[in-house]
C-alpha cells in the first residue's frame, strides 16, 4: 500500500519519503537511525568516487545508479539537518539555483563576458559570498580535507583569480624543469629524505600547473593513466601465462618488449 502511494509522487518526493521513513524513530532502520551526518560522510565521498569510477568505465547504466546512489547522500544529510531544524532539501535546492544564477550573470542578467574571464568572475562571485576576516588570507577558504592533487589545483586557481599566474605555458614548462632539477640534485645528498620529499612536492605542484594551464583536470588524467597501466600490465601476465612464464623469472628486456606491445594494442 506504501509503495503504491508512493509511486504516485514526482520521483524527488519519492526519495524524500523513503528517506524520511527509513528514518522514523519508531518504524525506521534501526541503522539508518543512528546515524549522524559525521558517519555519512565517508559513504558521500565514496559514491562519489563510484560516479566518477562509472564514467570513466563509460559504463552509463552503471552510472545512473551511481548517481541514484549519490542522490540517496543528499538527501540522508537533508533529512537529518530537517530533524534539527536546520534545513531541509528543498533550502539545498534553493540554495543551489541562487547561487547558479548569482554566479552566471552573463547568462541570466544579460551581462557580456568574455569566455577567458569566466573563471575569474567566478572566483570574485565567491569571494563575495564568503566573509572574510581581516587576518584570513586569500588561500585559507580552500579546503585542505580533499585529495593533495585537488587541492593542488584549488589553490592555483584561487590565487590566478587575482593576477598571480605565469602569462602562458612556456614558463611554467621551464618552472617544472627547474623543479626536477632541484630534486635531482637533492638525491645525491646524504640523509635528505625531508628536502627530497618537498622538491618532489614542487614536482607535482608543477604538473598539476600545467594541467591547469592546459585545461586538463590532473585528477582526471591520473585516473586514466593508472587505467592504461592496468590493461597494459595485465597484458604482460596474459601473455607470460599464454607462454608458460612467469613475472619472478623474466628479464627487464622481456618485460620492456612485452610493455611496448602492450602499449599498441591498448
Amino acid at each position: 500500500m506504501v509503495k503504491n502511494a508512493l509511486h504516485k509522487d514526482p520521483p524527488i518526493e519519492q526519495l524524500k519519503t523513503i528517506m524520511s521513513q527509513l528514518r522514523d524513530k519508531e518504524l525506521g532502520c534501526p541503522w539508518d537511525i543512528q546515524q549522524r551526518f559525521e558517519t555519512i560522510a565517508p559513504y558521500t565521498i565514496e559514491e562519489a568516487y563510484e560516479v566518477a569510477d562509472a564514467i570513466q568505465r563509460s559504463d552509463l547504466p552503471a552510472l545512473r545508479e551511481e548517481l541514484g546512489d549519490l542522490l540517496f547522500q543528499v538527501v540522508f544529510h537533508s533529512q537529518m539537518a530537517a530533524e534539527q531544524n536546520v534545513f531541509d532539501f528543498d533550502d539545498v535546492v534553493h540554495a543551489i539555483c541562487d547561487k547558479l544564477t548569482r554566479r552566471h550573470p552573463h547568462v541570466f542578467a544579460g551581462q557580456t563576458v568574455d569566455e577567458s574571464s569566466l573563471n575569474n568572475q567566478w572566483e570574485r562571485h565567491k569571494g563575495l559570498e564568503t566573509k572574510q576576516t581581516p587576518d584570513e588570507g586569500l588561500l585559507t577558504k580552500v579546503n585542505v580535507n580533499q585529495p593533495a592533487i585537488n587541492q593542488a589545483f584549488k589553490l592555483q586557481k584561487k590565487a590566478a583569480s587575482v593576477g598571480f599566474d605565469w602569462p602562458s605555458l612556456s614558463p611554467v614548462f621551464d618552472k617544472l624543469v627547474e623543479e626536477v632539477d632541484e630534486l635531482k640534485e637533492e638525491i645525491f645528498i646524504n640523509n635528505n629524505h625531508q628536502r627530497i620529499e618537498e622538491e618532489l612536492g614542487d614536482v607535482l605542484f608543477s604538473c598539476v600547473n600545467i594541467a591547469r594551464h592546459l585545461n586538463v583536470n590532473a585528477e582526471w588524467s591520473l585516473r586514466k593513466a593508472n587505467q592504461r597501466f592496468v590493461e597494459r600490465f595485465s597484458y604482460i601476465e596474459k601473455a607470460l601465462n599464454e607462454s608458460g612464464e612467469t613475472l619472478e623469472n623474466c628479464s627487464i628486456d622481456r618485460l620492456n618488449t612485452l610493455w611496448e606491445a602492450a602499449k599498441k594494442d591498448t
